[in-house]
């Protein structure tokens, strides 16, 4: 499904963006050229700090898993194909996405198909890894304990909320562990150059009110929090999550709003993900989402099936999907910013 623009006077989701061209030049630089597939010039082993202590990888690492949902597009982009990642949502070849394909080319990881929250222990044993990335996984200290008596194993920084670490410090880690800081590094540059040009040649979105939330299903909502790596991208485009919502969440990822609290994102620009087309279109009926100003004058951008690669690309935000993302996503926020 792609994303959907609220039309007032038809009352129905508008397909508004087929794959998008002619995006400002500038933006062009944020593509990062794959890695280059180079002998790791760190000496081993090195020392991780993450918020469950400390781990020490030893030696180059050969056999990579990446436990997290995301981590495949740093890895990757760093040159290293792991042999197993697990899956997230889209089912994906070895759960990898358009902006990866490239990186992965031949190779054929194991997917591994685990819920969050339900790690099988003896399928990650078996596929004897020499190191496993775990920096957006959510895991627990009790299942970081477990993996990491089975290979070294590399959680999140503790200094932000579990899902929050920034796509920089994911990259700069994987890049540590991997012994490839240096590409690491040019990685993050190339992708923050193109998203400070993005915003340099968009002044209009700055200080322009934004936030996301999902409906449930049940007439509630879940608000995304600004710390997330999604929120975060779209506030360096110049955008702003406001305070009152931002208190709402707190130290957490999300927070669930009730229909009643639903005025509160009547924001310059709002985000929301449903599962179809159908429940889109349902979501515009809605008595209450309706009358929302945003929606009214269709600054309202839906996402319409988990399938939608834009939407993937930001709920990954990874060195890989961000430049994809900011590509397509700019058009949108433009039109939307354009009918203030």
């Amino acid at each position: 499904m792609r994303a959907i623009l609220q039309s007032r006077s038809s009352r129905r989701a508008l397909i508004a963006s087929a794959p998008v061209v002619g995006l400002v030049a500038a933006t062009s630089r944020a593509v990062p050229a794959l890695a280059r597939q180079a002998t790791p010039a760190a000496s081993f082993p090195v020392e991780i700090e993450h918020m469950f202590g400390v781990t020490e990888v030893p030696a180059a690492p050969e056999r990579v898993v990446t436990i997290g949902f995301s981590e495949q597009d740093p890895v990757l982009a760093l040159g290293v194909k792991p042999v197993a990642v697990r899956e997230w949502f889209g089912g994906k070849p070895y759960a990898v996405w358009p902006w990866a394909e490239e990186a992965l080319g031949d190779a054929e990881p194991v997917v591994l198909e685990m819920p969050y929250g339900e790690l099988d222990y003896e399928q990650v044993l078996a596929l004897d890894p020499d190191l496993i990335i775990a920096t957006h996984s959510g895991i627990t200290e009790e299942e970081y304990d477990r993996l990491a008596g089975i290979a070294p194993t590399v959680a999140q920084s503790g200094e932000y909320p579990v899902f929050g670490m920034p796509w920089e410090e994911q990259t700069r880690t994987i890049g540590r562990a991997l012994g490839r800081e240096a590409r690491a590094e040019e990685l993050i540059a190339d992708v923050e150059a193109g998203i400070a040009a993005a915003a340099e040649a968009h002044p209009e979105f700055a200080g322009v009110s934004i936030c996301w939330i999902n409906p449930t299903g049940d007439g509630s909502y879940y608000l995304v929090g600004p710390d997330t790596p999604p929120m975060r991208f779209i506030g360096q485009l110049g955008f702003d999550m406001p305070e009152e919502l931002r208190e709402i969440v707190g130290d957490l990822d999300s927070a669930p709003i009730s229909a009643e609290q639903l005025h509160l994102v009547d924001t310059d620009v709002l985000i929301t993900q449903v599962g179809s087309e159908g429940e889109g279109g349902m979501l515009l009926e809605d008595p209450v989402f309706s009358q929302l100003r945003v929606v009214q004058e269709e600054r309202a951008i839906i996402f319409a099936g988990a399938d939608d690669p834009t939407y993937a690309a930001l709920s990954f935000s990874t060195v890989l999907s961000l430049p994809y993302a900011l590509e397509r996503l700019t058009p949108m926020l433009e039109e939307a910013v354009g009918r203030l």
